[in-house]
């Protein structure tokens, strides 16, 4: 029996909405990293960008578990000596949470060349409004792991 590989052309991309506000800053990340790389597709390859769209919404009202509001930190640094820069993830939440979302999802996504293009195809909104009607997407549950 031979082995399957999928083709760039034969990738056909779903549209999916998670909301935020349901589970965790962690179980968010992973269920999107899942659907950005297409693992819940039978073609998955690991070498192809098979991945699907998914669109976050309520970014603003997202949770997380224990002392990580104040704990957790991002840092930046501007490339000039003492110019290192942190915030932590509530002030990041109050400003802008689709960084905080962004970055929980590039980290659990691997480092190659195909980074770029799926993070491309990731949509954070902090309300419940997003541009992405006309794609018609498709609920995702967290919980349950499946479209509702």
């Amino acid at each position: 029996m031979k082995t399957y590989s999928a083709k760039p052309k034969e990738v056909n991309r779903q549209w999916y909405v998670i909301d935020a506000s349901e589970d965790s800053l962690g179980r968010v990340s992973t269920a999107t990293a899942k659907l950005l790389l297409g693992k819940n597709k039978p073609m998955f390859t690991h070498h192809i960008d098979c991945g699907d769209y998914v669109v976050i919404i309520n970014a603003s009202s997202l949770k997380v578990t224990g002392n990580k509001l104040e704990q957790k930190r991002y840092y930046r640094h501007s490339g000039y000596p003492g110019g290192l820069h942190s915030r932590s993830l509530k002030e990041q939440l109050d400003r802008d949470p689709a960084v905080a979302i962004n970055h929980a999802v590039k980290g659990m996504l691997p480092n190659n060349k195909l980074l770029a293009q799926r993070l491309n195809r990731l949509k954070v909104y902090p309300g419940e409004d997003h541009q992405h009607a006309a794609q018609k997407p498709i609920p995702f549950s967290i919980k349950k792991g499946e479209t509702s």
